[in-house]
């Protein structure tokens, strides 16, 4: 039977075949919202050492990011609830794009924190509303597949970002990335505008769309589970941006890797990790999610179970064989974490509330990243970066044993025909 949104013939998964079209188109931009986002700390030597900033000005250039794309987040996610993910996403793509371009051009410390900051606002429009409009084409079948390819986009932004950021900085200088992925960026966001489109809602649904932020927010906070939820999402942030921000200039310290090298081995082994993990982690919960309601959280704690120690390892060891083993294994429980927080969300809030759930997730998550991106800076002194991992592992930890606490209750929209 034809879906009743949108009239389209499924396939045998029951799927429009749209669905994974779109998929494929959000892809790219995920792709590049990574690239443009990640090139900035390959090339973290060079701005200390043209712009003379200290380590703590290093960690506030990734932390003007974070908090104003955390504030942003949850405004985001209930304008792409209230007024459509295609909007959202394609003007958040034609901003940040052009940001990323003027970064460029920045002279001072200043004048690049502002473009941080313009970079956090533009792309915290994105998330939210594109995993709503994949999940709301996806059923819980593919749901998980479905969000963990598009995540693979931004691992991989990650490794190109890395080792592009490097490159080009060590035989072009610093600007050059930005002033080329920016014009890429803004070239894509007209490709979007005329490919991309939301799925219809049923009536009552749009109508129900139109309470205000703070009664959604309320609505949110109120789900069974979420509370839990949003509390782990802020842990693993906490790992994430240390690994993001730090690992580059710790390889090029610690190690005495070139820029190039410490660029692609700090993204490389993380993100292929991540990449197994969100295939594997995925269809793992998929399935297992027809048969158990607390399929996807129970996969998300064992992903997160098993990244910690490894997490932990790369804080201490002084071999480079065992940290790029250990951000390998780490980035495969992150992935399998990854590909099933939207499709966890969804097992428990209605598609009205599924931006501004996850527009909650992105601000917790980056705000803590910021406050440790630049704590972390702080403390380099004392602990050192290799201290903050360890801590970060712990965390991790943590997070597992909470996740595996929380019971959501029956998915709302388990098809059990397809038993």
């Amino acid at each position: 039977m034809n879906s009743p949104a949108t009239n389209a013939p499924l396939t045998r998964s029951g799927t429009p075949p749209y669905a994974w079209l779109c998929v494929g188109l959000l892809w790219v931009v995920w792709l590049l919202n990574y690239l443009d986002r990640q090139v900035i700390f390959s090339v973290f030597p060079l701005l200390q050492a043209e712009l003379k900033l200290t380590p703590v000005q290093l960690g506030l250039i990734s932390t003007a990011f974070l908090w104003v794309y955390a504030v942003a987040g949850p405004f985001a996610g209930y304008f792409a609830d209230r007024f459509g993910c295609k909007r959202m996403i394609v003007v958040s793509l034609a901003v940040w794009s052009a940001v990323t371009w003027l970064t460029g051009q920045a002279r001072t410390l200043s004048e690049l924190l502002a473009a941080r900051a313009l970079m956090g606002i533009s792309e915290a429009c994105y998330l939210p509303a594109a995993l709503a409009l994949i999940a709301a084409w996806h059923s819980e079948k593919t749901r998980a597949k479905a969000t963990g390819l598009h995540y693979s986009g931004g691992y991989l932004g990650m490794i190109i970002g890395g080792g592009l950021g490097g490159w080009m900085a060590q035989h072009y200088g610093w600007r050059a990335a930005f002033l080329i992925l920016g014009s890429i960026g803004v070239a894509y966001s007209f490709v979007l505008a005329f490919t991309l489109r939301d799925r219809k809602r049923e009536q009552s649904i749009t109508r129900s769309s139109s309470q205000s932020f703070l009664s959604a927010a309320r609505s949110v906070f109120q789900l069974p589970g979420y509370p839990s939820m949003f509390a782990v999402f802020a842990s693993i942030s906490v790992g994430n941006w240390i690994v993001y921000t730090w690992l580059p200039l710790y390889l090029f310290e610690r190690f005495g890797m070139g820029l190039d090298k410490a660029g692609f081995t700090a993204t490389f082994y993380l993100q292929a990790g991540s990449f197994a993990g969100i295939l594997i982690g995925g269809a793992v919960a998929d399935r297992w999610v027809l048969h158990n309601p607390r399929g996807r959280l129970l996969t998300q704690a064992i992903g997160l179970a098993a990244a910690a120690p490894f997490l932990f390892l790369s804080g201490f060891t002084s071999s480079v064989a065992l940290l790029t083993v250990g951000m390998a294994i780490f980035g495969f429980g992150r992935g399998i974490y990854d590909a099933n927080c939207m499709p966890a969300l969804c097992q428990i809030a209605p598609e009205t509330l599924r931006g501004t759930g996850f527009g909650m997730f992105n601000f917790i998550g980056p705000f803590t990243g910021g406050i440790v991106a630049a704590g972390a800076g702080a403390l380099k002194s004392s602990i050192g970066i290799g201290g903050s991992l360890e801590i970060a592992g712990v965390l991790v930890a943590m997070s597992a044993l909470v996740l595996a606490r929380v019971s959501p209750g029956i998915p709302v929209n388990i098809q059990r025909r397809s038993l």
